[in-house]
């Protein structure tokens, strides 16, 4: 016999089909997730087959700045995913927008290298960063939508946090395939076709999380509110839009520390202490690993907890913490092995504070009719402006004053405005109230 409970608005949840709804929604972010730390992982290698300039830190950076590339693109992608599954329903965009990422991201890993096919090597490579970045835009916020409109009453902090643990994962599994490939691969085996292997290996993963999403059902929250459609009067039809737009530039910066510390502490990471650091790669990625488990470990637990004291308040802990200690951690990654497996085990845990209450917290602010279109706004516009450009900006910091300290200066920037953000919205307390119609 099928389970329900009574969820938000006194709708019925059928419990096996809001935990179907966590795998399904949360599967997509560890494809993204797994590609992105992959890129960011591989950065080195494939700055010299795609952009062979005799220059390494310019190599690297045209690397990085095709990161960065796919994650402005997150905005248009997000706008036009978002008013897609806002209208037509969660489902179908969540199984349009897998079909693209994974194919793309395998299709990587057949692409010819410069020495082959000249220039065409990274106007390919930039054409499928493109499509990644629009794919992208509209995966977080159609997945967290999924996922809190079929969460039951006092548990949406929880399932919202399947997110952004998931995309932890995706980030271990695309860092441990990394690591893996590097430690157990020749150079000349990994530069001529070991680095493949794992942009291919986003093609089975893309099949099972397309089956997963195509057995998910429709969201209670969008059927009942797309059961009796509003015919609003002209002039009410076209408020909405600026609202929604002061409610997106708002809401960024509550996301900003988690954009930062995330692509910092995680993507970057491994690239900082090998180039910067002058670590060796192989202890870099171990490091960043643990890193990376350590925050998806916090995630979870930080989402829970904010279902019994709101997000708000788990969100300053771990953005005060990052703001506090951002500097003492970069300067003890310059101390060693030990030292900087302390440092990185502290920043796990601060980026699962910022992150599990995250989703929850952002599916709040916004009404069922533009949940997706509000949430993958506010996220993509913070990511892309704070997150990807996070390892071309430090790069070239660090590079151009030769202080490898400089890094911190971004973290605690970052977390300023989060914290402004959030001391803004105080009494906002969410947590208990059912979801907006």
């Amino acid at each position: 016999m099928t389970k329900t409970v009574s969820g938000a608005n006194s709708q019925v949840i059928d419990v096996r089909a809001s935990r179907r709804a966590i795998v399904a929604g949360s599967v997509g972010n560890l494809v993204e997730w797994y590609e992105y730390a992959l890129y960011g992982y591989m950065a080195p290698v494939i700055a010299g087959l795609f952009f062979p300039t005799g220059n390494g830190v310019a190599g690297l950076l045209a690397t990085f700045s095709l990161f960065a590339l796919a994650f402005f693109l997150r905005p248009v992608g997000a706008a036009v995913f978002g008013r897609f599954a806002d209208r037509a329903g969660r489902r179908p965009v969540l199984v349009l927008i897998i079909t693209l990422m994974s194919g793309a991201t395998a299709l990587i890993g057949v692409l010819p290298t410069y020495a082959t096919i000249g220039v065409w090597a990274p106007l390919l490579l930039t054409v499928l960063r493109v499509v990644q970045g629009l794919a992208a835009g509209g995966e977080f916020g159609g997945a967290v939508s999924l996922m809190a409109e079929y969460a039951p009453p006092g548990k949406r902090g929880l399932y919202g946090s399947w997110s952004f643990f998931t995309t932890v994962i995706g980030f271990v599994f695309g860092a441990g395939m990394a690591t893996v490939l590097i430690a157990l691969l020749p150079d000349d085996a990994l530069a001529s076709w070991g680095w493949r292997i794992g942009f291919l290996a986003a093609a089975p993963m893309g099949l099972v999380a397309l089956y997963l999403r195509m057995r998910v059902d429709e969201t209670p929250s969008f059927r009942a509110a797309t059961a009796a459609p509003a015919t609003p009067t002209p002039a009410a039809e076209a408020a909405p839009e600026p609202g929604l737009l002061r409610q997106v530039l708002t809401t960024v910066g509550i996301v900003v520390v988690y954009s930062c510390t995330g692509y910092t502490f995680m993507v970057l990471m491994p690239t900082y202490l090998s180039k910067t650091l002058g670590m060796s790669l192989e202890q870099s990625y171990v490091l960043t690993l643990i890193n990376g488990t350590v925050a998806g470990l916090v995630v979870p637990f930080a989402g829970a907890w904010s279902d019994r004291v709101g997000r708000r308040a788990v969100m300053l802990v771990g953005t005060i913490g990052t703001l506090v200690l951002s500097y003492p951690l970069f300067l003890m990654l310059r101390g060693g092995f030990g030292a900087a497996l302390v440092a990185l085990v502290v920043a796990g845990v601060l980026i699962g504070l910022v992150g599990g209450p995250l989703p929850a917290l952002l599916s709040e602010r916004f009404p069922t009719r533009t949940r997706v279109t509000g949430v993958a706004l506010a996220y993509a516009v913070s990511v892309a402006l704070f997150g990807g450009t996070a390892p071309f900006i430090i790069t070239a910091v660090v590079s151009a004053t030769g202080n490898s300290l400089a890094a911190a200066w971004y973290t605690i920037a970052c977390s300023l405005i989060t914290l402004a953000t959030l001391l803004w919205l105080r009494g906002a307390a969410t947590h208990r109230e059912p979801l907006r119609d």
